[in-house]
């Protein structure tokens, strides 16, 4: 892939107490901005950006946190790596940041694309109005890899859609950036003060 590793660790046996902890892999890796302005952030900072999610989604959620959080398993065959996947998003990604096409770039992880926007807007205190591609639960949950989704800046949308097509990268047209409400049509809207509520509070629940 080109990229700088600079260390890394993986830990099969380590527990606290009765309580195992689980097996976890950790690479570290170290990147250089020739042009500190040029970087992204994730949070959807400014109103009226195209939100659009790049890469293929599948119904993944062997080992995912809905699988643990709705229904406490841990487990499963994870998401299929597809490193040319992985190498062309990142082509686009930095692409489209040396050109000013984007506002904010965020990966699919944990949680998939629900926690990606919650996260967008929480960070950038933008919400958004989205409306979901094919099946509502895979779009939202599923945590295929090299996935990320990303706010373009208006006026940008056919330079960063030739982009994507050049790379061979999928970009979806999701909806657009502003208000005070994570909306995804016909699921849920919910107020970004409300999501933040949640977010400041998982922490001291967990320590009451």
């Amino acid at each position: 892939l080109g990229v700088p590793v600079t260390g890394g660790n993986v830990s099969f046996y380590n527990q606290t107490a009765d309580t195992a902890i689980h097996p976890t892999p950790v690479v570290g890796v170290l990147g250089v901005h020739d042009d500190v302005s040029k970087r992204l952030a994730i949070g959807f900072g400014r109103p009226d950006c195209g939100v659009v999610l790049l890469g293929r989604g599948e119904a993944e959620f062997g080992g995912s946190l809905w699988a643990q959080v709705a229904h406490r398993h841990i487990g499963g065959r994870p998401p299929a790596v597809d490193l040319d996947a992985e190498r062309n998003l990142a082509a686009v990604l930095a692409a489209a940041a040396e050109r000013g096409l984007l506002t904010a770039a965020h990966d699919l992880s944990d949680g998939g694309l629900a926690i990606a926007l919650a996260e967008c807007c929480l960070t950038g205190g933008q919400g958004c109005a989205v409306r979901l591609p094919g099946d509502p639960f895979t779009s939202l949950f599923g945590e295929s890899a090299a996935r990320a989704v990303v706010a373009t800046v208006p006026g940008a949308e056919a330079e960063f859609a030739a982009l994507c097509s050049s790379h061979g990268v999928p970009a979806a047209e999701l909806g657009v950036t502003g208000g005070s409400t994570l909306e995804v049509v016909d699921c849920f809207t919910i107020p970004l003060d409300e999501l933040a509520a949640v977010h400041r509070g998982t922490l001291p629940g967990l320590l009451r």
